[in-house]
């Protein structure tokens, strides 16, 4: 079976949108990009410069704190204190305002929930 992907079709083509939409979408000091990973078990979420490649903030449900406080909870109540979680530490740092990257996923789920807590949260995007 040469030339088989060992990754798979299905993560193929959501590298294949991510791609496509980085393209257009930069985070810049002033706006930075809110990039957004699920797998089938965690959610990760990144404040980055994109002209510094450099990562302002993140929370994920493996942080230290969040990590207890996620147990027992649904995998869409998980992702929505992970983006409540983003957003204040993004607001602790001066940051108001980002350009969401939902990283090739379907804008449904645990992306939806995830970006409508940091939406609550304070975070304009």
């Amino acid at each position: 079976m040469m030339g088989r992907n060992i990754a798979g079709p299905r993560r193929e083509a959501r590298i294949r949108r991510h791609q496509r939409v980085r393209k257009s979408i930069a985070g810049v000091a002033e706006r930075p990009r809110l990039a957004v990973f699920r797998s089938n078990l965690q959610i990760y979420a990144q404040v980055i410069d994109d002209e510094a490649g450099h990562t302002m903030v993140s929370a994920s449900t493996l942080d230290g704190e969040l990590a207890s406080a996620v147990a027992g909870k649904t995998r869409r109540e998980q992702a929505a204190m992970v983006g409540r979680s983003v957003a204040e530490r993004a607001l602790k740092v001066g940051i108001e305002s980002v350009v969401f990257d939902r990283g090739g996923f379907q804008y449904h789920g645990r992306i939806k929930a995830l970006a409508d807590a940091a939406r609550e949260a304070g975070l304009k995007f």
